[in-house]
């Protein structure tokens, strides 16, 4: 293989093309969003959709792909109806000790003067709670009209979110067709190629995906658990978030600055030691941690991912800075693709050809 000016020419028109069509993309974003976010929904949707198909005995896709996006709504909405009063209640009581210790009734030690200011400038309880209470089902059957008549933004969320919806559902009626639509998009020469390199994406997208839900489920019923037993308040929401942020490697560790606010505040109200309920929070994630990283994820996952943790930082630095949360969600998968296909194709050529 030589380079040569139709080589050349072609390599910079490609770049060309490449550069003006994330330009287009980078321009169109936020009309774009809801129908990327609506891909990516699918995508993770699209084995429960063939669980139903199975479970109904439907031989088209129209039923369960209307049945599956509202499994998921019922499930998410019975998870918020069951644990959104006690977490209120938590973020009442919270605001409480705040609130006590802003009059006076509660001693306030010098250390904790500037960490309460900050607190209540960025990140008042008492606003969480109302924020949340809106949410509460009562809230929304009786205020929800004055709700929407309050706020225009709100009007436009909601569209925003029903037009997301609306794409979820199209796509996964349509999810073989569309599949098949983008190989005919390749000219027919470069076909079995792009062929070949789409299904190893698939494939490297499945395992990753499919294995890194299994893992972040695993750690959420772990930390939520967990959290519960040492009596940790908003235990279940911070264990879910730990869980959501498992998808995302290392980023599970933010969630401890949240934790020691937590205990902060709640230590402020004098039942326990600040020390003591941080120190078994951080037990938790000592406990839970190894399970998933040890015994869980190399069970799932196998060496698939063998990324080295600098490598896996970088990865998640470039893709997020390209395609933002959906970046850094595919960053491993598509980092561990793009090296694979170096070594096999660049690095050692002679050997994928052998």
């Amino acid at each position: 293989m030589f380079w040569n000016i139709d080589r050349i020419m072609k390599l910079i028109i490609g770049i060309i093309i490449a550069t003006a069509v994330i330009l287009l993309i980078n321009y169109l974003k936020d009309a774009l969003l809801p129908f990327f976010a609506a891909c990516f929904i699918a995508y993770m949707l699209q084995p429960l959709v063939e669980l139903n198909r199975k479970w109904t005995h439907e031989k088209g896709r129209t039923f369960s792909s209307l049945l599956t996006p509202l499994e998921v709504i019922v499930i998410i909405g019975g998870i918020i109806y069951i644990f959104l009063p006690s977490v209120i209640n938590e973020l009442e009581m919270l605001g409480n000790i705040l609130h006590d210790v802003e009059t006076g009734k509660k001693p306030l030690s010098p250390e904790f003067s500037t960490f309460l200011h900050t607190l209540q400038q960025y990140c008042n309880p008492m606003e969480l709670k109302e924020t949340l209470a809106q949410f509460h089902i009562n809230t929304i059957l009786t205020k929800g009209t004055t709700l929407l008549g309050e706020s225009l933004s709100i009007i436009i969320q909601f569209l925003g979110w029903t037009m997301t919806l609306i794409y979820i559902i199209f796509i996964l009626i349509d999810y073989p067709q569309i599949s098949r639509g983008f190989k005919l998009i390749v000219p027919q020469k470069y076909r079995d190629g792009a062929v070949s390199v789409v299904h190893d994406v698939q494939q490297s997208m499945n395992h990753y995906f499919h294995g890194q839900g299994f893992v972040a489920l695993c750690a959420m019923l772990g930390y939520c658990v967990g959290f519960s037993i040492i009596g940790l308040p908003l235990a279940i929401p911070m264990g879910i978030l730990v869980g959501v942020l498992y998808m995302i490697p290392y980023f599970q560790y933010i969630t401890i600055i949240a934790i020691a606010v937590i205990c902060a505040i709640y230590s402020l109200g004098g039942t326990e030691t600040f020390l003591v309920l941080f120190g078994k929070s951080l037990l938790i994630y000592v406990i839970v941690q190894p399970i998933c990283d040890y015994i869980i994820t190399p069970h799932i996952m196998g060496k698939v991912m063998g990324l080295n943790p600098a490598m896996i930082l970088l990865s998640l630095s470039v893709w997020g800075s390209l395609m933002g949360i959906i970046g850094m969600i595919i960053a491993l998968p598509a980092t561990s693709l793009i090296m694979s296909y170096y070594e096999k194709y660049i690095s050692n050529p002679r050997k994928s050809i052998s």
